[in-house]
Order: C-alpha cells, then sequence, then structure tokens
C-alpha cells in the first residue's frame, strides 16, 4: 500500500472501527459521555441514534475499551432475531450455551446470572448495535430484563445504539412502557466543516504523519462538501485521494489528485446526493397516492412575522438546523446546529426535537415530538414553522364537489369540511 511512500505507520483511514483513531468531536464526546454515565446510574436506558457512518460504532468500541475490569458486557449486533434468540444471543455473550433452553428457562438463568454479579460487586452492562432493527416484542423483552433488581437497584445497564429510524419506532404507542425508562437520548450528528478538518488531521497524525502535509489546506472544505462531514465517507474520499496521489508518485494530495478521487468515487458534492436520495424516494411507486411531483406537505419559514422561505416536503427526512451541512439552514443563534427533523410518510409528517438547546413549540408548549396537522406552526427560536398539508387541502377539495361533479368554492359561512388528526404523542420519559 502506499505506508512507506507517505512514511505513515498505519493506514489512516480505514473503514473498520478502531479506538486508537476515534475524534471526539464536541458531539461525539458528549455521546460517549452518556455511554459512561451508565455505569455509574442503573435508572433507565440510554439511546444513541445517529446516520450511517456517523461513527456509533467506533464510539462503542472505544467505551468498551476504556471499561474497567468489574463490568461484565454483552455486545449484540445481531438484531434481526426472535426474543428467544435475542436471549440466547445475550446468555452466549455471558458465556452460557442457551440453545436448548426455553423460554422461562433462558429468562430464570439470565436473572440470576445479574444478581450473582451484583452479589460479587460487578456491573453488567447491555449494548444492543443496529436497535432500530429490533421488533416490538424483543425491545419489549429489553424493558422487562431492564427491570430485574435488587432492594436497591436494578442490576442490568443498557445501551441501545441505532439509526434516526430507532427513534420513531421506540415513539409508537406499542412501547409506551420502555420509553418511560429511558433516562438519556442523544442523536450523534455528522461533523461541521472545522471538526472534518480536524478529524483528518488527528487520523493522520495517529498514522505517524508527525505534522507532515499530506493534504494541501484548501482541499479541507472541498472534503466537507463532497462528504457533508459524515466520517464513513470522509475516510472513503481521503483514502481514495491518497492512493492517487500515490499512483502518481506524489508526496501529497493536491486539488489534481482530489478532483481525480472525487470522479473515481463518482460523487456529487453531499448536499446534492442527499437531495437525490430525497427525490428517489418521493416517486409515485414509493408513495401510493401522492400530490403532483411527489409532494405531500409544504412548510413555510417567518421571521418576525415576514416569511422567508418555503420548502415542500415528499416522503423522507429534513433535518433543520443552525449550520449549512442541514437539509434546511436557520442560521440564528437560538437554533441548536442540527435543532429538529420532519419525517414525512404516505399518510403523515412528524417533527422531531433532536436534542436541541432552546427546544421546539406548538401551541406554547415544548414538544419532543408532534404529530403535524395542516396549519400548525412550530416555533424555532425566533423563527416560526407553518406546516400545510397538501393533502388536507385535497380532501377539502373534494369535498366541495357538487353533485355533478363540478368543483364549486364553499359558499359565505359554509364550515371546512372536518379533517382527520393526530394527537400529539408525549413519551413520559427521555
Amino acid at each position: 500500500m502506499y505506508l512507506e511512500h507517505f512514511q505513515l505507520t498505519e493506514l489512516p483511514f480505514r473503514l473498520s472501527p478502531d479506538p486508537a483513531f476515534l475524534y471526539l468531536s464536541k458531539n461525539h464526546a458528549r455521546a460517549k459521555a452518556y455511554m459512561e454515565s451508565t455505569i455509574w446510574f442503573t435508572d433507565g436506558f440510554v439511546i444513541i441514534t445517529g446516520e450511517i457512518g456517523s461513527g456509533k460504532t467506533t464510539l462503542i468500541e472505544t467505551f468498551l475499551h476504556e471499561l474497567e475490569k468489574d463490568v461484565v458486557v454483552a455486545q449484540v449486533a445481531q438484531t434481526q432475531v426472535s426474543p428467544i434468540e435475542f436471549l440466547q444471543a445475550i446468555l452466549v455473550q455471558f458465556g452460557f450455551s442457551p440453545f436448548k433452553m426455553r423460554k422461562a428457562e433462558l429468562i430464570a438463568t439470565l436473572n440470576q446470572f445479574l444478581v450473582e454479579q451484583y452479589a460479587a460487586g460487578r456491573k453488567v452492562l447491555l449494548i444492543v448495535d443496529e436497535a432500530q432493527n429490533l421488533s416490538n416484542r424483543v425491545l419489549e423483552e429489553i424493558r422487562m430484563l431492564s427491570g430485574v433488581e435488587t432492594t436497591r437497584e436494578k442490576v442490568l445497564r443498557i445501551i441501545l445504539a441505532g439509526q434516526p429510524e430507532l427513534n420513531a419506532k421506540l415513539d409508537s404507542d406499542e412501547l409506551i412502557q420502555l420509553v418511560q425508562r429511558v433516562r438519556l437520548r442523544f442523536h450523534l450528528t455528522a461533523l461541521s466543516a472545522e471538526d472534518t478538518r480536524a478529524y483528518i488531521l488527528h487520523r493522520l497524525e495517529v498514522a505517524g504523519s508527525q505534522g507532515r502535509t499530506l493534504f494541501a489546506e484548501e482541499l479541507f472544505p472541498v472534503i466537507y462538501r463532497y462528504t457533508g462531514g459524515v466520517p464513513r465517507l470522509v475516510n472513503t474520499l481521503c483514502d481514495t485521494a491518497l492512493m492517487v496521489a500515490f499512483a502518481l508518485g506524489h508526496p501529497a494530495v493536491g486539488p489534481a489528485e482530489m478532483k481525480t478521487a472525487i470522479e473515481e468515487l463518482q460523487w456529487v458534492e453531499y448536499a446534492a446526493r442527499t437531495n437525490r436520495m430525497l427525490a428517489a424516494i418521493t416517486t409515485p411507486a414509493t408513495l401510493g397516492t401522492p400530490g403532483a411531483g411527489g409532494i405531500m406537505a409544504r412548510i413555510v419559514i417567518a421571521h418576525d412575522g415576514s416569511q422567508i422561505g418555503e420548502r415542500s416536503l415528499g416522503c423522507g427526512r429534513l433535518i433543520i438546523g443552525r449550520t449549512p451541512d442541514n437539509d434546511l439552514q436557520v442560521d440564528n443563534k437560538f437554533v441548536s446546529r442540527h435543532h429538529c427533523q420532519i419525517i414525512t410518510t404516505a399518510e403523515g409528517s412528524v417533527i422531531e426535537d433532536l436534542n436541541s438547546t432552546n427546544g421546539i413549540y406548538v401551541k406554547s408548549k415544548r414538544v419532543r415530538r408532534h404529530h403535524l396537522n395542516d396549519g400548525d406552526v412550530v416555533v424555532l427560536g425566533k423563527h416560526e414553522i407553518m406546516y400545510l398539508d397538501e393533502r388536507a387541502q385535497r380532501r377539502r377539495a373534494a369535498a366541495t364537489v357538487d353533485d355533478t361533479g363540478r368543483q364549486h368554492e364553499p359558499l359565505e359561512g359554509e364550515p371546512d369540511p372536518p379533517e382527520e388528526s393526530d394527537e400529539d404523542s408525549e413519551p413520559g420519559g427521555g
């Protein structure tokens, strides 16, 4: 490979998680601190979510690498399993051979093991990665396990890590009791432009660069534009660029090498790539019966009573925040870097707070998750977002069609036809 050519001791941009290369951005440090808190507090779950490639697994591996010897860990990453298979997977991690046990025996064995470990002065930790794939039945088993306790405290510490879809699953009506036991919930966002530069330099330093310049300074903004600050994408682009420079016999990566790497990967800028992905999932084949062009709803953004922007919503996710890497940027000091997200499906839209500092408000009430109804106004700092549901408007239009099939305007004083509305989802914990 290129190690000797660039005088490196290790490959700096491997995709496999390696604790030695972990770069702790402010958000990554906060997520790690939440994980560490499970060792000292047993009252509830810790939930860590993040997009694919955001660094969740590397963070978990680093956390595990630093644990004291008195912590017994079961780490489960295969999550498309039945409740019995899940219980078996946990017991295997604890050194049992449980494959001939019935469910009652599995639970009894696990409960006894937890109590024995507590009596011996050891802490027991369960970490489930890719938790968004867990079925509701398995999540209910986890809730039941979390209730195992002595006369003083719970004996099993639990961390669930997964993609953002985990949040939607946890907020379903079927899992209210589980969500009530969530103590901390954190969404791991992508790196900022500044952190992306620091991340690259950190990995090069760990790999033995000793301060040598292997990427021209003007390339860092380019890397950020094409990766969106997603660590896995940063690794892929930087590794490809180093390979290009190595193949050409050049001592470092310059604009020409970076251009070649981007062309070889056939990448467009990250913002355009995510827009294409959104367009791909808003095709009629995916949406059922969408409106024209796959538009399900619109949001109107206002500041101090004046409209400053408008966005159409198709099926997918729209992330709103202060920094340019968001799908919708609201540049205001009262808005967090990644403040909230709107998830739209063929059935409706939901807005979720992404652990923002100042929160989101609907009808003067702070909410963490809210099913949006036509005409709802969401307040973010000093900005307002009005949600306009195209489906509701089409229903009203359809209701004004007379018996001859011709559409007419509602008569003066005639009320709009009733709409179906979702209730706010306000879980008891988190």
